[in-house]
């Protein structure tokens, strides 16, 4: 991925939804509609064709599923594209005014011109980390299936008058319910696994203390097949635990404190090979015990382990080696210090 180097002029943003899509290009009054099909994204890409592609940048909104299929043709078609958080607008325009589609895609546009130097060229993932986000987000909503049937189940063995017919039903609901999120786990073991190079560092994740295939999987998605484990703080943010300082002037202060959203599953994950390293490795319980009788939070404490657990995994990932239990980690100057 490529950060924007090239003078754009032209901003366009574009809202889309799931069955049209709108269009602004910034400086411009109108803004355009196209219908969110083959024929109307066909029809916008002819419209885009009267910009200078070498100064055009095209800002599409991240929709999940509405936006997909446009920024895959975007990216066929060669035009240069950011696919952009909606948090991230949000954030640099407010909630204040109107809001509507056409007002959306110009601030998209605008959010173009202002943060071009931040802003990152879109590159579609591999088909199979498309393929493993898949079967992870599918296995989630069937845990949580299974999870309310559980519920269910557990009230209704509770009432005085039992329906065996409804329990029966409920019980085989649940069976094929963990049946198909064991299959769901096996097929993102293979996916990963049939690639020479991923299975190979799957392996070596696996090593690390705390890391379960969910957890490595989840990695794999995050570091777009790992190869982006050299990205700790940018991955740390994301995922919504790295701890930033709230302080202005001399009257406010606050603990620095994680954000605390991001995607939750894997924050979770982390969060558990926290706790769990912290009660099984005695490297890591000690670290515990030291923070906590020095006044911290339990939660504090297994965020800044789940910090450490990741930052030990990207390492892992950037010199592709195992994880080494009494690795201890050699500054340079110090190194050069002790052999003059």
């Amino acid at each position: 991925m490529n950060t924007p180097d090239t003078p754009f002029t032209t901003f366009i943003g574009i809202d889309p939804a799931a069955e049209s899509f709108t269009v602004c290009a910034y400086h411009q009054a109108p803004t355009h509609t196209f219908a969110n099909t083959t024929d109307g994204r066909a029809a916008f890409l002819k419209w885009l064709d009267q910009h200078p592609r070498q100064t055009t940048l095209v800002l599409v909104e991240n929709t999940g599923v509405y936006s997909e299929a446009l920024a895959y043709e975007l990216h066929e078609a060669a035009w240069p594209l950011v696919v952009v958080d909606p948090f991230k607008v949000w954030k640099a325009f407010g909630t204040s005014g109107p809001k509507t589609d056409p007002v959306d895609s110009r601030k998209i546009a605008e959010y173009g011109l202002r943060y071009t130097d931040r802003l990152t060229l879109w590159q579609p993932n591999a088909v199979i980390v498309e393929q493993v986000k898949v079967l992870l987000t599918t296995r989630e909503q069937l845990v949580e299936q299974k999870t309310a049937l559980i519920n269910t189940h557990r009230m209704l063995k509770r009432k005085v008058i039992q329906t065996p017919l409804a329990m029966q039903a409920l019980e085989q609901s649940i069976a094929q319910l963990k049946q198909q999120i064991r299959r769901l786990e096996q097929q993102v073991r293979v996916l990963i696994e049939q690639n020479p190079r991923t299975g190979q560092m799957l392996a070596l994740v696996l090593t690390a203390p705390g890391v379960g295939l969910l957890l490595a999987a989840h990695l794999f998605v995050l570091t777009k097949g790992y190869k982006e484990g050299g990205r700790y703080r940018r991955l740390a943010n994301y995922l919504g635990i790295a701890p930033h300082a709230y302080t202005s002037g001399t009257s406010v202060r606050r603990r620095a404190r994680s954000r605390g959203f991001g995607p939750a599953k894997t924050r979770k994950l982390l969060h558990l090979a926290a706790r769990s390293v912290c009660t099984h490795k005695a490297k890591y319980r000690r670290y515990y015990e030291r923070k906590r009788e020095a006044g911290k939070a339990p939660v504090l404490v297994y965020n800044n382990v789940a910090n450490k657990l990741l930052r030990v995994l990207c390492s892992m990932l950037v010199n592709e080696r195992a994880y080494v239990a009494d690795y201890k980690s050699i500054q340079p100057r110090l190194l050069h210090a002790s052999s003059s």
